[in-house]
């Protein structure tokens, strides 16, 4: 198996920096899933035990000026690793001024993806800052497990309101309950509500507007983000 990429961009290195930021978030282990086109970041917990999932899937050529793949065969060209999305995310944080950035699959004490930073020099030498991300390989029976959620029929779909608001919101109750309930109606309104024996705290949306879709209720609430060259789905299960 081998991989290959190359970012010269500064503009597609700070998408791309941004894209692994976000997961990093969301997840402390995922699966990054590679293919001739595509870069998958997969998170399969169970969602009917409890757990969450995600599904963030971007075009290769929208980041990467090379890109080069070897899978597990002719048949299989593809190549799944699991990996800390924060190791990704700290490594990238030295590119911000970078000429190139190239990431490849290495085996050195471990498999690693290995990330190469030129950074720019005053001389006439290039100075490079070298990361070595651990990784595990997934072997090719397993990946079954890993394949796109299906999207189930939806009860109520909703736009969003402004993130940056939503997300003041949510870091504000989260200090207050440890659960948050979301009601949504097709008339384009969201409620998020908290209550606890000590306080009840409701913050109401409206004209939101409806997607023309046909989230299950009392069983999981559906995120989906669609952001220029990036596809990202999280499933959170809702408690009954």
């Amino acid at each position: 198996m081998k991989f290959r990429g190359k970012i010269v961009d500064v503009g597609c290195l700070n998408n791309f920096t941004r894209v692994v930021n976000t997961i990093s978030k969301l997840t402390k282990s995922c699966i990054l899933r590679l293919t001739n086109d595509r870069l998958y970041f997969i998170l399969s917990d169970k969602v009917a035990s409890g757990g969450v999932a995600m599904w963030c899937q971007i075009f290769q050529g929208n980041f990467f000026d090379e890109f080069q793949i070897e899978g597990v065969s002719e048949e299989h060209n593809e190549i799944y690793l699991e990996l800390m999305p924060e190791n990704l995310s700290r490594s990238l944080k030295t590119a911000q001024n970078a000429k190139t950035v190239k990431i490849k699959l290495t085996m050195k004490h471990c498999p690693c993806i290995t990330i190469a930073v030129e950074l720019p020099s005053l001389s006439s030498h290039s100075r490079i800052v070298t990361h070595d991300i651990p990784v595990s390989i997934i072997p090719r029976k397993l990946w079954n497990d890993f394949e796109e959620p299906s999207v189930p029929d939806f009860d109520v779909s909703i736009y969003l309101p402004v993130l940056k608001i939503m997300k003041s919101v949510v870091e504000r109750m989260k200090n207050l309950a440890n659960h948050v309930v979301i009601e949504a109606n097709q008339n384009g309104e969201m409620n998020l509500k908290i209550d606890t024996d000590l306080v009840s705290v409701t913050t109401h949306f409206k004209d939101l507007g409806n997607p023309p879709w046909d989230i299950v209720s009392k069983k999981v609430i559906h995120f989906v983000l669609l952001h220029e060259d990036v596809s990202l789905q999280y499933f959170i299960p809702a408690l009954a």
